[in-house]
């Protein structure tokens, strides 16, 4: 082999001078949990954050976009990190950095998206004849979505000439089975095929047999062929009937049934506003949990605890931990209560028995309304 000195080792999406440690008044490193290390909790042996495995903030200097060798085309296999993931696995230096320095990516995006957004440019300017990318399937929701459709809608358009929106993939590092997606760029308006899973078969040495099903035509930001769905506008009319669901930023909070009852579910007043139902999306798609969850909006830590000890003590020791390693300051804060209580949804919902629901993040846009 011949030494081409083609091949680097490096940031693809962010160059910077140097990387400082950030210290505080006293010259002393600012650290942050780890984001990975757990221990036993001394009270309940489950597992919680160690607030002990700390790594410091770091600072990028002159941070700016990674440049990028000229190339008639571009493979990448980017890294799964979700928005929501992103900062503790990067950090929160890097990540500011990031953002700051690709301000036409949204912040809520994923890192794949910095990748793809690079990608089109340089595809859109001549500069590449074309780009293929692999990411994971939320590539055609809405928050990443955002990205492809500029692109495909500028007055010097992309298209997509190739794509699988939802691919089985198997992570070789912990053998965990992931859904991917797989985008191909190319300049100008073009059709594209367009490939859809319909089998999918494991076989005994773990390779997967799968079998597609291909179409013609213009390819659209969702990854579908057809009605232009993804380019729709909001209808007035529609505006505050619906609310995203709460978000709890804390495993602590959902309990079984007999937890619930140990916790003083049906012996102690006006607990049962307090502890009930629960369903996410998985349960919804999926086979229900029967779980029940702690929701102590609009009350104080010391109501709660005067109120419903047990509940308190529980949330102190399962929820707190967690949520005191948490980077922003209202989770942290207000650590009893759901990270996103959703406080106007809940005046909607008074006086309510029954109301629909559907699954952001599902392949298939259903809806679902309760028996009575």
């Amino acid at each position: 082999m011949k030494k081409f000195h083609n091949i680097e080792n490096r940031d693809a999406v962010l160059a910077y001078d140097a990387v400082e440690v950030v210290t505080d008044e006293s010259g002393e490193p600012v650290t942050r949990w780890d984001g990975r290390t757990m221990k036993p909790s001394p009270v309940t042996g489950e597992p919680v954050p160690d607030e002990t495995a700390r790594v410091p903030l770091m600072r990028y200097t002159n941070a700016r976009k990674a440049e990028w060798q000229t190339a008639d085309y571009i493979v990448g296999n980017p890294p799964f990190i979700g928005n929501s993931r992103m900062r503790d696995a990067l950090g929160d230096g890097y990540v500011e950095a990031l953002r700051r320095t690709h301000d036409s990516v949204p912040e809520s995006s994923d890192y794949v998206m910095y990748w793809w957004e690079r990608a089109a440019q340089l595809v859109r300017e001549g500069k590449t004849r074309r780009f293929g990318l692999i990411a994971t399937n939320s590539l055609r929701q809405t928050f990443n979505r955002r990205v492809i459709e500029r692109h495909l809608s500028e007055e010097k358009p992309l298209s997509l000439i190739f794509a699988i929106p939802d691919h089985p993939w198997a992570d070789t590092l912990n053998g965990a089975a992931v859904r991917i997606s797989m985008t191909v760029g190319e300049a100008g308006e073009r059709e594209g095929t367009l490939g859809n899973v319909v089998s999918e078969a494991r076989g005994d040495a773990d390779e997967l047999s799968v079998e597609l099903v291909e179409r013609k035509g213009k390819i659209f930001a969702d990854l579908t062929i057809g009605a232009d769905v993804a380019s729709v506008v909001t209808l007035k009319a529609n505006e505050n009937i619906s609310s995203r669901g709460v978000s709890l930023h804390g495993s602590g909070f959902i309990v079984t049934p007999d937890t619930a009852a140990e916790l003083g579910l049906g012996r102690i007043a006006g607990l049962e506003n307090h502890i009930r139902q629960y369903r996410n999306g998985r349960d919804l798609t999926g086979t229900p949990r029967s779980v029940m969850v702690i929701d102590l909006f609009n009350l104080t830590p010391e109501q709660v605890r005067e109120r419903f000890p047990e509940v308190y003590q529980w949330v102190l020791e399962r929820v707190k931990p967690e949520r005191d390693q948490n980077n922003r300051a209202t989770y942290r804060d207000n650590w009893w209560v759901f990270g996103e209580p959703r406080a106007n949804l809940r005046p909607a919902l008074a006086g309510l028995k029954r109301y629909i629901t559907t699954v952001e993040t599902s392949k298939h846009r259903f809806f679902i309304v309760p028996v009575r």
